[in-house]
């Protein structure tokens, strides 16, 4: 499994001329909602076996994801991304600068309930809120309650290693 918490912090500069890298794109989220009082996890592991490239929780009690590609490939190539919209209130496609947006406008995509963050790995913008399509409580509860425990755990294991052996991450 990848780093989730070095996948903010080493990556390629931004101005890299390979292009832009996901950890950028979530770094800049990352920091765009720190300012808003929304605080996240990357590679937060969902019930349904997906992954969320970033889950996270507003001051109202919100859960957030977002969805980041980097490519006009791997944004059409995507069929799995309907599968996360059970398990949060507000749902967003992150993207770096430059990346073709036009199908994100489609009926495919439902412009309807998903917000449009553009991204590098310094900051980012909302280009389109995310409309609000509220969990029940009870599923919101459990989602916030999974998403302190994996981040207890991975603070955790920061502050010492040896503690990773017990228990695996929460799935």
């Amino acid at each position: 499994m990848t780093d989730p918490i070095a996948s903010l912090s080493d990556s390629a500069p931004a101005d890299d001329p390979a292009g832009p890298i996901a950890s950028d794109v979530a770094r800049g989220i990352a920091r765009l909602f720190a300012r808003n009082g929304i605080w996240c996890l990357p590679e937060m592991p969902l019930r349904n076996g997906r992954r969320a490239d970033l889950m996270g929780v507003d001051a109202k009690g919100l859960v957030v994801i977002v969805e980041i590609k980097i490519s006009r490939g791997d944004l059409l190539g995507d069929g799995k991304w309907p599968d996360y919209l059970d398990h949060c209130d507000r749902f967003f496609w992150g993207v770096p600068p430059g990346l073709d947006r036009s199908p994100l406008e489609g009926e495919a995509y439902r412009p309807d309930c998903c917000g449009i963050i553009v991204a590098d790995g310094y900051d980012a913008e909302i280009l389109r809120h995310a409309p609000l399509h509220s969990l029940a409580a009870a599923r919101r509860k459990v989602e916030i309650e999974r998403l302190a425990r994996v981040a207890m755990r991975r603070h955790t294991v920061l502050m010492d290693a040896h503690c990773s052996e017990f228990g695996g991450e929460i799935a």
